[in-house]
């Protein structure tokens, strides 16, 4: 869980304790921006994970040639 999520569950929570609908839905917003950013990282990281196997391999290659 990241920061934004954290802060989402405070506002959130907040929100529902004194019947601030507002805060509690900038609260659910931050909550969902925050698992999008965890995503987003984790997509990242994937794709850099598969582009260095591909040069891993190119090397490979060419150290056998």
């Amino acid at each position: 869980m990241d920061k934004d999520q954290v802060k989402g569950k405070v506002n959130e929570t907040a929100g529902k304790a004194t019947g601030d609908d507002s805060q509690e839905l900038k609260g659910k917003v931050q909550q969902e921006a925050g698992k999008i950013k965890e995503k987003a990282e984790d997509l990242k990281d994937n794709v850099a994970g598969e582009i260095n196997k591909l040069f891993d391999k190119k090397d490979k290659e060419d150290k056998n040639r």
